[in-house]
């Protein structure tokens, strides 16, 4: 029979009450060594906070409404009852714990595959009523402990403490294995459950790259200073434009070709004009590149090319007007073989060995081996000429380094223009989520406009946990109007928030919203008047 339900609770619960590293290992580590070889690779799957496989494309697809609806009936609780409950923990699984109380369940008490096969059977279902009936079965056997971790893997929240590095760890101390194999064997097969299975049996070394299960991108540390690339690493360097576009994972294998997000998401139909070049390169391979689009030999901004972006279908007009091309800047696989541990000067020259042609593209790449003074103005130039042809700026790395998945290293840099700033002034504030569920942390913040105030973008990073804590009393004192989540303040705090670019945007009043916007630093020294105007912003904008 399987485990219970009611132990895998437990142990997250015993993970979530302490901070302590090693404690969280020596926990896990007890729980899965105990349990059978089905019930290990389904409570891998649910500590990692997702009831499939990464590269599993089943989804719930159960809703907000729904899911309350659920809620309500199985509690008895009114949506004004929700609603405060809500403001109380910001979790929809606290929530729902709340809400359930001393509730007891009916039926059977649910075991790890009760949960799992439910899961199975609300993805496969279609239709809003058949996945509402499912959920409601689920609940009504489930305690308010249960019911807090069914929310919260349903609604994609479970914030327990536990990332996915910290499982990696404590698999590899229940079964005695090295933490690197367990995390390459994860980051291979896209399953953490198989990896927990593997581990177990000894079998890390097996797996190869797996097809259409993306893996996390390897990131670069942005650099402001072009002095600051010799301190990083030594020469030789690899120099390459900074492509302004969509980050883009592509898997080929047989007859089939899919692009995945740096979010892991597929957007294969986004851009179908790329599928048949593709498709016409021999055997399997997995690229890293950026999508983007080309307009007389320059890059398109990516202020122009976003309209392209979130579209189910792709109309053929668009298409026509704005093609889109891939830049293929990394090989991680070639038909069954994982190239990650390669250097990147060897990958490269793989990469160029594939018979690419337009719209796939390979970036030109220079060498460069000096170093001090004369480093500095050769990277100068790169840099004036990557500007020049409309692009962001450079890409600096190093020709030894391996492909390191979702890590961000000093072995790729990219030198971009410093971050433009803004004054501007608050105008709502808004509840944070996980560990700033109790404080005031995202700001809603407008430029200046004659008399008016104009709202054109949201922050919620750069202040400390010190700062927000002041201010989240400071914005209680000074609330215009409250609406739950959200809260109208007085327009009187000035912050500097430092962004990446301004593009048009129906989303705030100024008609402008702020690319990556971050809190650079409180201003109490500006006063409001002298913050920045919506003249500046179009003026930056260059409209």
């Amino acid at each position: 029979m399987s485990a219970s339900f009611a132990d895998w609770v437990s142990t997250a619960d015993a993970v979530r009450a302490t901070a302590r590293k090693l404690e969280k290992h020596a926990i896990l580590a007890r729980y899965l060594g105990a349990l059978e070889d089905p019930d290990l690779v389904i409570a891998a799957r649910l500590l990692a906070g997702a009831p499939f496989p990464r590269r599993d494309e089943r989804i719930l697809s159960i809703g907000w409404s729904a899911l309350s609806d659920v809620l309500l009936e199985r509690s008895g609780t009114t949506g004004q009852g929700m609603a405060e409950s809500y403001q109380r923990h910001a979790d929809l699984g606290d929530v729902a714990a709340e809400l359930i109380g001393e509730s007891p369940p009916r039926g059977d008490r649910l075991t790890l595959a009760d949960v799992s096969e439910t899961f199975g059977a609300i993805a496969a279902a279609r239709g809003v009523g058949p996945k509402r009936d499912l959920l409601r079965a689920l609940l009504a056997r489930a305690d308010a402990g249960e019911t807090r971790y069914i929310v919260k893997v349903v609604s994609g929240e479970t914030r327990i403490g536990l990332r996915e590095g910290l499982l990696e760890e404590a698999i590899a101390r229940a079964f005695g294995r090295d933490r690197n194999g367990v995390g390459r064997a994860n980051m291979l097969t896209g399953d953490i459950g198989e990896t927990a299975l593997r581990a177990r049996h000894d079998t890390l070394a097996e797996p190869t790259l797996a097809h259409f299960a993306p893996i996390g991108v390897m990131l670069a540390t942005p650099v402001l200073q072009l002095d600051e690339v010799g301190k990083r690493f030594a020469p030789p360097y690899i120099v390459e434009d900074k492509y302004d576009g969509i980050r883009a994972q592509v898997h080929k294998a047989g007859e089939r070709v899919e692009l995945y997000s740096r979010t892991m998401d597929r957007i294969t139909g986004r851009y179908p004009e790329l599928v048949a070049p593709l498709l016409a390169v021999p055997g399997s391979f997995v690229i890293d590149g950026e999508v983007l689009a080309f307009s007389e030999g320059r890059a398109v901004p990516f202020t122009d090319f976003q309209t392209r972006l979130g579209r189910k279908v792709v109309a053929e007009e668009v298409r026509t007007r704005m093609p889109a091309s891939l830049v293929a800047f990394d090989l991680l696989e070639r038909d069954g073989r994982a190239l990650l541990e390669l250097p990147l000067s060897e990958r490269s020259a793989l990469l160029r060995d594939l018979p690419l042609q337009a719209p796939i593209l390979v970036p030109e790449q220079r060498t460069v081996d000096e170093s001090g003074d004369d480093l500095i103005r050769t990277l100068e130039q790169e840099f004036a000429s990557a500007r020049a042809r409309g692009n962001e700026g450079l890409m600096v790395k190093d020709p030894r380094s391996p492909y390191r998945p979702g890590r961000r290293g000093m072995e790729w840099l990219k030198v971009k223009r410093p971050l433009r700033t803004l004054d501007v002034v608050v105008t709502g504030v808004e509840w944070g989520h996980g560990k700033r569920r109790g404080v005031l942390s995202d700001y809603t913040f407008a430029v200046r406009d004659g008399d008016r105030l104009r709202n054109i973008g949201k922050a919620y990073s750069g202040l400390t946990d010190k700062e927000i804590a002041e201010m989240t009393e400071y914005f209680l004192a000074h609330t215009v109007r409250d609406h739950g989540r959200f809260r109208l303040v007085e327009p009187d705090t000035v912050i500097e928030v430092a962004f990446d670019q301004i593009q048009p945007s129906d989303r705030h009043e100024s008609g402008y919203a702020l690319r990556f916007p971050r809190i650079v630093r409180l201003r109490p020294d500006k006063p409001v008047r002298e913050i920045d105007t919506l003249d500046e912003v179009r003026r930056i904008a260059g409209r």
